[in-house]
């Protein structure tokens, strides 16, 4: 039995490749809310992702949060978190699928699956508690309880193999508050340092190539985050040498990923990420080379595998749902991005910024004969880049609605969630809804934005809703008197999570420069939010600064405080059982906005969603859920 879809995915999210690089795994959604698992054969002649095998009850297939492990013979492994602690260990998918097969059930306060080179074996789980002590089982072939290999005292993260035969497997440590690279040898469970370079280091272990010997690694004993590596000795007895960190791969503002190792064990495959976009590089650790590898504008994935059919990465653009891309760096220009139709390789993709690349010769006829009509494939919105001005300097922004989007009769200022993060020039399902309606979209990536340096990103450290909101109000200045000179109405506000949060401000400080505000799961202050959220949330919340509020001739940014000022037609959206962002910090707001004598349904409109987590848009009745939020940003009827 196998699943038909109706139509091509829209996300796809957790990618996984297996060991041997014959086969990856994804989850993937067509946008209604339920996601399937997907299976990628990487052979050659393979004809792209295809879905699993429905589970025997039918409905929703998986959750967002499903851990995904591809195996080698095409079937997958999941771990499917249940209420309680419970771990449900299931196999789908293979060459003799019917159904699934329930491997084991764990109960622990985390769980996380790493591959298994071993034949004895299907994986490897780490298991955390709150002591905290790590568990490392495991996962049997035929099922049955997990066996345990190691207890390990302390948090336990990363999780590499050094050799192929099971033995050696490089976690990292966290030990007082710093990183540090460790090895488990599983035949004597016994632990031992790998990495640690300076006292106060954190050494990481991103990539190794067991056959080599090659590892890449990042470290902050530099000074600053760089990329490094070294060469195993032969004997794997002796020491290594030092660790070398070259100057042609510490790149301004630039993040640097190692993705893959080739074959040949001597060289590098990084993800550049710069501003909103992405680039490919080939890197040399022992030639000192550092070449681009020429791909389309738009978002990789960050993960990847590189083996003798290419290096399989994944890709997405604006107008290009995500999906597995097969770059051949020794052949300039020669790229396959297989996924968007159904599953059917793409040689030339009919996209401007696609012009030139095509698949190799011997797979350009087939694909040209199998690619659909134009009008079975959907057409999304294309998206460019542009600089607005902030407060202090250009702002990037994705763009929909073309050159001309200026005069479009409605315009919404959309705001990422965060702060540490930003909008990339890759698919978002939203933003296209709101293209397809006839809304342009601004996508600003403002002050606090990452990608852009670390000193544009760290400058809301106990500043939020600082620098940030300068940045919204100064767009907000230009493009509002444009539009006012052009008789059009004001721009709009959309925002999620922190950019909700930032919307609000906004609305409630520059009361007169929005048509209206959409909220989606926001919080009134970084203090009102670590007040009530939960552990984990409250750690990484003081990490990124929001333990302090900022109060300067504004004052507090509390919306509480400032929600006075608001007079925009406001919609707040939030799922009830969001659990990074409690729902009672919206119902705080609607509390608020009755006590100043703010009418709902006339000057506001609350929307709680019965059931749905801090994903909104990944969750069950998404569709219905983008028609109301487009509805609003039309009409401002509340």
């Amino acid at each position: 039995m196998s699943t038909t879809l109706a139509a091509p995915p829209l996300r796809r999210v957790s990618y996984s490749f297996s060991l041997d690089g014959g086969h990856a795994a994804c989850l993937a959604t067509v946008g209604d809310g339920t996601w399937h698992v997907e299976s990628w054969p990487l052979v050659p002649g393979a004809s792209g992702a295809a879905p699993v095998p429905e589970r025997p009850n039918g409905g929703r297939a998986e959750h967002l949060h499903t851990q995904l492990l591809a195996l080698s013979d095409g079937s997958v492994l999941l771990c499917r978190h249940e209420p309680g602690g419970r771990h449900d260990l299931v196999l789908v998918g293979g060459p003799d699928a019917d159904g699934e097969q329930v491997v084991a059930s764990v109960r622990s306060p985390g769980l996380r699956l790493l591959p298994y080179p071993g034949a004895d074996g299907l994986a490897l789980a780490l298991g955390t508690d709150t002591t905290p002590t790590t568990t490392v089982w495991r996962v049997p072939i035929g099922g049955g309880p997990l066996e345990t290999f190691a207890e390990l005292p302390g948090m336990f993260g990363g999780g590499v193999w050094l050799d192929t035969e099971a033995r050696r497997l490089a976690l990292d440590a966290v030990r007082g508050g710093r990183v540090k690279s460790a090895v488990l040898d599983l035949s004597e469970g016994v632990l031992s340092p790998l990495l640690e370079l300076a006292e106060d280091s954190n050494d990481r272990l991103q990539l190794c190539d067991p056959v080599s010997g090659l590892l890449v690694i990042s470290s902050d004993a530099p000074g600053h985050e760089r990329l490094g590596w070294i060469r195993l000795p032969e004997d794997r007895g002796e020491s290594p040498e030092r660790v070398r960190f070259p100057e042609m791969v510490h790149l301004p503002n630039t993040t640097v990923r190692p993705v893959a190792i080739a074959p040949d064990g001597a060289r590098v495959a990084l993800q550049l990420d710069r501003g909103a976009t992405s680039r490919l590089a080939v890197w040399g650790p022992e030639d000192g080379t550092l070449l681009d590898v020429a791909v389309p504008e738009g978002c990789l994935g960050g993960v990847g595998r590189w083996t003798s059919t290419g290096l399989h990465i994944p890709f997405s653009t604006p107008d290009r749902p995500g999906a597995l891309a097969t770059v051949l760096p020794d052949r300039p220009g020669r790229w396959q991005l297989a996924g968007n139709n159904g599953g059917v390789p793409q040689a030339r993709v009919a996209s401007a910024g696609f012009a030139g690349f095509t698949a190799d010769a011997e797979q350009s006829e087939a694909t040209a004969q199998a690619e659909p009509d134009g009008d079975a494939a959907p057409v999304w919105h294309p998206a460019h880049l542009e600089l607005l001005v902030g407060e202090v300097g250009p702002v990037e922004s994705v763009v929909y609605g073309g050159l001309d989007w200026r005069t479009a009769e409605h315009v919404v200022l959309a705001l990422h969630g965060g702060p540490a993060a930003a909008w990339r020039f890759e698919f978002s399902p939203v933003l296209q809804h709101l293209a397809a309606h006839g809304i342009a979209v601004v996508a600003p990536n403002q002050r606090g934005s990452i990608g852009y340096g670390e000193s544009y990103a760290s400058c809301l450290h106990g500043a939020w809703g600082g620098p940030d909101l300068e940045d919204i109000a100064a767009i907000a200045r230009t493009l509002g008197g444009e539009r006012v000179a052009a008789g059009l109405p004001l721009p709009s506000l959309f925002g999620t999570s922190y950019g909700a949060y930032l919307a609000l401000l906004a609305a409630c400080t520059e009361p007169d420069a929005w048509s209206g505000v959409l909220a989606v799961a926001p919080f009134l202050s970084g203090p009102r939010l670590i007040a009530e959220a939960s552990l984990p949330v409250r750690a990484l919340m003081t990490r990124l600064g929001g333990d302090v509020e900022l109060d300067d001739a504004l004052g507090p940014r509390d919306v509480l405080r400032l929600c006075e000022g608001l007079r925009a037609p406001l919609l707040v959206v939030h799922g009830d059982r969001d659990d990074v962002i409690p729902v009672g910090q919206s119902r705080t707001l609607r509390h608020r906005l009755l006590q100043l004598g703010r009418a709902e349904g006339g000057d506001f409109r609350y929307l709680e969603l019965p059931g749905q987590g801090h994903e909104v848009f990944a969750g069950d009745g998404a569709p219905e859920l983008y028609t109301r939020l487009t509805a609003f940003l039309r009409s401002y009827e509340v």
